[in-house]
């Protein structure tokens, strides 16, 4: 093989390459979980996305059947609790806190592996997924009892434009202030329990995430803060700020100031880029305040918060599903519980 040769070749291959990371879309967010304020147990989430959502907000009563969306030998069940949720592609719950104060936060991981199909083990949809947890526990020891002891496969499937297949981990919290990340790697569950579990955001896997924050300041290293939209940076700083928050004097205040975090460790429009394919822009970001059982809500393209209390959706068995449309809404602010509107649910896909 000539040298001219080697050189066309090696250009188609950089050409291939470059083509393949510009057609990838650009998938990641954070989750920080602020359990220790003496105030409330809050949890903040940022959704960073590379094209709009056309996310919504959803109460879903008590008594729902549903179907795990896996074809063959899916999970089904009837909801136990009511559940505040944001849509995705109105075909996904793709964030949300339910009635007993349990949140749960699904965010991408590329390495996500739920192995192939076997329609033996009862499967769930990653679309569902999110759902199935809100909707059937109250604790993360009790989600988390049910991940170790009850065998059921995450069955992904295509999302967004692109057509993209689903890959990610869930983060669970609950108003005692438990914690719990879960990531499938090589089609098995790998469980991280614990309080003090606070940050996650997205590649590498949870493990390698933690050896390199001991690499900073602060937490055993010599590293000075990274600045970059990176996920490895995010973490990092996320885990940074979490811990040099001041300590609140009201509940106004522990939310004010977990969102604070939650804005800084965000991406601007016009973030993204093809040769970073794990960095995209923050389209909402959300605070749960699991002792209170009260949603906030703020999109990058609206100057307002929003606020949602659990306790004055009507959740019980037999209430109709409800819809707060944020789409083209640009003047809605303040407490908005009082706003939904009776709606047929969206067909989980």
């Amino acid at each position: 093989m000539t040298i001219d040769y080697q050189h066309r070749w090696l250009q188609v291959a950089i050409t291939c390459i470059f083509l393949l990371l510009l057609t990838c879309p650009a998938y990641s967010c954070s989750r920080v979980l602020w359990n220790n304020n003496d105030q409330a147990v809050v949890v903040g989430r940022n959704m960073d996305w590379f094209e709009d959502m056309k996310s919504n907000l959803w109460a879903f009563p008590r008594g729902i059947a549903r179907d795990g969306g896996a074809g063959r030998n899916s999970l089904r069940w009837v909801s136990r609790y009511g559940s505040l949720v944001v849509s995705g592609y109105e075909m996904m719950t793709v964030d949300g806190i339910n009635e007993k104060g349990l949140s749960v936060n699904p965010l991408w991981l590329a390495e996500s592996d739920y192995g192939k199909r076997d329609s033996s083990v009862p499967g769930l949809s990653f679309s569902i997924a999110t759902q199935y947890f809100l909707d059937n526990f109250a604790t993360v020891a009790e989600a988390v009892e049910f991940i170790r002891k009850k065998p059921f496969q995450i069955v992904t499937g295509p999302m967004g434009s692109t057509n993209r297949q689903a890959a990610g981990h869930v983060a669970l919290a609950d108003a005692t202030g438990d914690s719990a990340v879960v990531e499938w790697i090589n089609g098995k569950p790998k469980i991280y329990h614990d309080r003090k579990y606070t940050i996650m955001t997205n590649s590498p896997p949870f493990n390698k995430q933690l050896a390199n924050l001991k690499l900073y300041k602060g937490f055993g290293g010599t590293r000075e803060l990274p600045g970059s939209e990176q996920s490895l940076d995010r973490f990092v700083r996320a885990a940074r700020y979490l811990k040099s928050l001041p300590k609140p004097e009201s509940k106004q205040e522990t939310v004010a100031y977990l969102m604070s975090v939650m804005r800084n460790v965000s991406a601007p429009f016009g973030v993204a880029d093809p040769l970073r394919p794990n960095i995209s822009s923050t389209r909402w970001r959300t605070v749960a305040d699991l002792t209170n059982k009260t949603y906030y809500f703020e999109s990058a393209t609206n100057l307002n918060v929003i606020r949602v209390s659990l306790n004055k959706l009507p959740l019980q068995i037999g209430s109709p599903v409800l819809k707060l449309s944020l789409a083209n809404d640009l003047d809605q602010t303040g407490d908005v519980s009082g706003q939904f509107r009776k709606s047929p649910p969206f067909a989980f896909k």
